[in-house]
């Protein structure tokens, strides 16, 4: 598969809420994931398994998953970056849309890093 077709795919998948499918099939088992978080700090894991960890952390969080969006991916070379908008109430929270940019590398035909651009909340 082309960038332009794992790209295609992940947006694909994750628009029809299908992300661990996304992630079984276009995920190196090596991905390196980074995040922004409170005071300047970023999330950097690795692996499939802290990739699951992080995700049920996240899950934890929410009080109701409203749904997401990804824009058409954008590709440069083996990068392609796209928009996702959130829509999500957090524990103890109001329901809120947020939007971030993802930008992802490939390498030997699957998702080998991932990182994460957004506002953090400020309250």
């Amino acid at each position: 598969m082309t960038v332009q077709e794992i790209a295609n795919q992940l947006v694909s998948l994750c628009n029809q809420g299908k992300f661990e499918e996304a992630v079984e099939a276009l995920y190196s088992p090596d991905i390196v994931s980074i995040e922004p978080r409170s005071g300047g700090v970023t999330e950097r894991i690795k692996g499939l398994h802290a990739y699951h960890e992080k995700g049920k952390k996240w899950q934890g969080m929410l009080e109701a998953f409203h749904g997401s969006e990804m824009s058409k991916p954008v590709v440069a070379g083996q990068f392609f970056t796209c928009k996702m908008v959130l829509d999500v109430t957090m524990k103890g929270g109001v329901r809120e849309k947020s939007e971030e940019i993802c930008l992802y590398q490939v390498q030997d035909q699957k998702i080998v890093k991932e990182q994460f651009f957004y506002d953090l909340p400020t309250g």
